[in-house]
């Protein structure tokens, strides 16, 4: 069975137009990649973790806040490695300068028996559609698509 996630699109509405929060992932591995780099706040749902209690609690740990809201469900989205994300839409408004991830080890450099701390997510950053399509990973620019279809001409 393929592993699951689950995250949060968080939007908001800044003159009538709709702005999504994309979380950059922590980490040398992903220091000096940007475009097609950035996601929804996300995670592994746990074992008999409610779906949506999972994407509350990994969208918190990532950006140091609970979100609430009106939560709707987006959809659910094979990765191209084969993990699913199950997504839902939340309008809040946060300040994505103030975020504050949780924190995860990794040996760095490779081989060198060195630990390092990094943060899960190293910031957070408000986008314009147009941006968010360019800036958000592959797998998951569908969660964008059928946000809009759902929103109608809203």
């Amino acid at each position: 069975m393929p592993q699951r996630s689950a995250g949060l699109l968080i939007y908001r509405r800044t003159a009538g137009v709709f702005e999504f929060l994309l979380v950059h992932p922590g980490g040398p591995f992903w220091a000096r990649k940007d475009e097609g780099a950035w996601s929804i706040p996300k995670g592994l749902i746990g074992d008999k973790e409610d779906e949506l209690q999972a994407a509350r609690r990994e969208a918190e740990e990532e950006l140091g806040l609970a979100i609430d809201g009106d939560f709707q469900p987006v959809g659910s989205y094979k990765q191209p490695g084969g993990k699913i994300v199950i997504a839902w839409s939340v309008e809040a408004n946060v300040d994505a300068d103030a975020i504050k991830s949780n924190m995860f080890t990794l040996e760095w450099p490779p081989k060198s028996g060195t630990t390092k701390e990094f943060p899960e997510v190293d910031r957070a950053c408000w986008f314009s559609l147009p941006e968010a399509g360019l800036k958000i990973l592959k797998g998951q620019r569908a969660i964008l698509d059928d946000f809009l279809e759902r929103r109608g001409a809203d």
